[in-house]
């Protein structure tokens, strides 16, 4: 009879703290012990609040509030314009050490990442043991303070550091089966990762207030009600996970897509369509990029009243598969004029989804697939060595356009 027993997957979350502010300190010393903040635009003083500090935190500033109202809270405040490229090349590095830990690293987002340290403990000691070197490694060689997660599974290493060891001195908590009913069974239902305010308001009317209670409240009803995302909350709840730390997890793609916060109202179609223009180019080079065609175009805008938000979200079929920028434009432009109810819009977006290689593709005598691709081969040939905004179409040169504004960014921000 075998005696053999499957070894308990040992997970950590790495979290770095108030991560965008903690490399501008690292790099500023003399900052070490002002109020920080990371905003969108303090020269405007309209931007949103990307990173607080802990200093800052104390005043009352939080993440994503305007940037006025964290100043009036905070009179002495300090605040720094992003970097986008400098926090992706510290981001990187830290990936770089944990890798020395496992093989096993999964980039969550630029700040967080999964390991899977159940193979390589013996090198390092406790899992406790192993967090706190791990802490050591990443603040000596990069100025950051991590928060560790630890469980058996990514959802309860998650749970871990969001609501534990976060909260905990040393930055390191643990989280599994002997702890979690007395823990994180009695938070509120809505700090259950995956729920969001309107689940936590559909659950709370259905008298599920805990974490607990969610746990312990049927499947088959939630099941019912929600499909299969009723069961993954049930589950999560419970503590189960089944989903390994992968290496590869962005991979594969199953949607491209590009979205633009705009620096002003546009109320005007002609300005719309120039942005919707934008980005449908930069879609289709996007999936050119990583060698995909797409089925399915999917628009949507977010209303500029951020209190009593208006918009929509449409998506059509395509005749064919593609990853041209204008036969992407055009149906995006009927889309929109369809379902746009003419109010001011702050928020647009164009995702590119039904992916498929592009390296095989049935051609169609009605369309002139080869000329396209050459086309578009050598835009893309141009902007690889010359840059982004060495050809543009006419349009982006208008007051609307924001093509040039935005290559000088990444993710909206500056580099």
């Amino acid at each position: 009879m075998s005696t053999n027993k499957k070894k308990e997957r040992v997970i950590f979350l790495t979290d770095m703290q108030s991560f965008y502010v903690s490399v501008e300190k690292s790099c500023r010393p003399e900052l070490r012990d002002r109020p920080v903040v990371v905003a969108g635009d303090p020269e405007r003083r309209s931007g949103i609040i990307l990173a607080a500090c802990p200093l800052a935190k104390k005043w009352g500033v939080t993440t994503a509030e305007a940037l006025w109202q964290a100043e009036q809270k905070c009179p002495n405040l300090v605040v720094i314009r992003p970097r986008m490229q400098t926090y992706i090349d510290v981001s990187l590095k830290i990936t770089t050490i944990l890798e020395t830990f496992t093989d096993l690293v999964e980039a969550y987002s630029i700040d967080e990442q999964f390991l899977d340290v159940t193979h390589s403990l013996h090198l390092f000691g406790t899992p406790d043991h192993t967090a706190q070197l791990l802490q050591q490694r990443i603040l000596d060689e990069t100025g950051v303070y991590a928060r560790v997660g630890i469980g058996p599974n990514k959802v309860l290493a998650k749970m871990a550091c969001d609501q534990f060891a976060k909260k905990n001195q040393d930055g390191i908590f643990t989280l599994n089966e002997n702890n979690m009913k007395q823990t994180m069974w009695s938070l509120p239902v809505g700090k259950l990762f995956g729920i969001g305010s309107r689940m936590r308001h559909h659950l709370e009317r259905m008298g599920i207030r805990t974490i607990g209670q969610l746990a312990q409240y049927p499947v088959e009803p939630l099941k019912k009600r929600w499909g299969i995302n009723g069961e993954v909350l049930w589950l999560t709840a419970n503590g189960i996970d089944t989903s390994p730390v992968t290496v590869n997890t962005h991979d594969e793609q199953k949607a491209v897509g590009h979205q633009m916060t705009l620096p002003r109202d546009y109320d005007h179609w002609k300005d719309i369509k120039t942005v919707l223009l934008e980005l449908c180019e930069e879609v289709g080079r996007r999936a050119r990029l990583k060698h995909y065609v797409g089925s399915t175009i999917t628009v949507g805008c977010r209303g500029a009243d951020f209190d009593f938000p208006t918009g929509f979200h449409r998506q059509t079929k395509l005749t064919s598969p593609t990853n041209y920028g204008m036969d992407l434009f055009r149906v995006a432009t009927k889309l929109f004029k369809t379902h746009w109810d003419g109010k001011p819009v702050r928020k647009v977006g164009v995702t590119l989804t039904g992916l498929e290689s592009s390296e095989c593709y049935q051609l169609n005598l009605f369309d002139p697939f080869l000329k396209k691709e050459q086309l578009s081969q050598a835009m893309d040939a141009i902007k690889e060595k010359y840059g982004d905004t060495s050809i543009l179409r006419a349009a982006s040169l208008t007051s609307s356009g924001q093509a040039i504004s935005r290559s000088q960014k990444i993710g909206g921000h500056y580099k």
